[in-house]
């Protein structure tokens, strides 16, 4: 596998008893591009999600993501930062509790966890509600505080499942502007989006998948 190459799939299939969810799907992803990858409801994508990060084990095909298979999550979890639709935060905590907690949840030195914290907050203009309980957020604020905990601990490959939802224009931009960002630091971007004109926008190399897996096609 070239060095070169974030993420790579060849011939990666996942199936549902009779249903073919994901079918023969080959990737080869630049380090530090953006990557859009697009499609309908039901034509794989989060399926393809579950398999890249390690959540859902491919019923044939392999695939590597920072060079590491996709069959062992815990090799694959230090090089990823991953962001679902719906981010996996608890309405108990406080924005910074929560980050503080995924912060040892990824060995982050305690220093660099408070500072990365304090970056991202601003950055996202979250710091006067750092402290305020989560389940007072609105959905924009669940979504700054999901992608900051993709983010805080700088890794390989940023996989983003709708970024910007839920996000007012301000924040969106902030959002565009940070991922054009961490592509030119050599990170690379994972994004599914339903919003093309930030594909548009972003992506050096697009994936569109049909509701037939097996005729996904890829575009640059």
């Amino acid at each position: 596998m070239s060095e070169h190459l974030a993420i790579t799939t060849d011939g990666l299939t996942k199936e549902f008893g009779d249903t073919t969810a994901v079918a023969d799907l080959d990737l080869a992803i630049q380090t530090g591009s953006i990557y859009g990858f697009l499609g309908p409801n039901g034509a794989g994508k989060t399926t393809t999600i579950r398999m890249l990060t390690a959540l859902t084990q491919p019923t044939d095909g392999t695939g590597h993501v920072a060079g590491q298979p996709i069959t062992d999550r815990k090799a694959i979890i230090p090089h990823i930062g991953y962001l679902p639709e719906s981010p996996p935060i608890y309405d108990e905590l406080t924005a910074r509790e929560q980050l503080e907690y995924h912060g040892g949840l990824r060995d982050m030195d305690p220093g660099c966890i408070e500072a990365r914290i304090g970056e991202l907050l601003d950055r996202f203009d979250l710091t006067a509600d750092a402290d305020d309980r989560i389940s007072t957020y609105s959905k924009g604020m669940k979504q700054k505080t999901g992608l900051i905990q993709a983010l805080m601990h700088e890794p390989d490959v940023a996989i983003l499942d709708e970024p910007t939802s839920g996000l007012d224009p301000r924040a969106a931009r902030t959002v565009r502007d940070t991922i054009t960002e961490l592509a030119a630091g050599e990170t690379t971007v994972f994004l599914s989006t339903h919003i093309l004109p930030v594909v548009a926008e972003l992506a050096t190399e697009v994936q569109y998948l049909t509701k037939h897996p097996q005729l996904a096609v890829s575009e640059a």
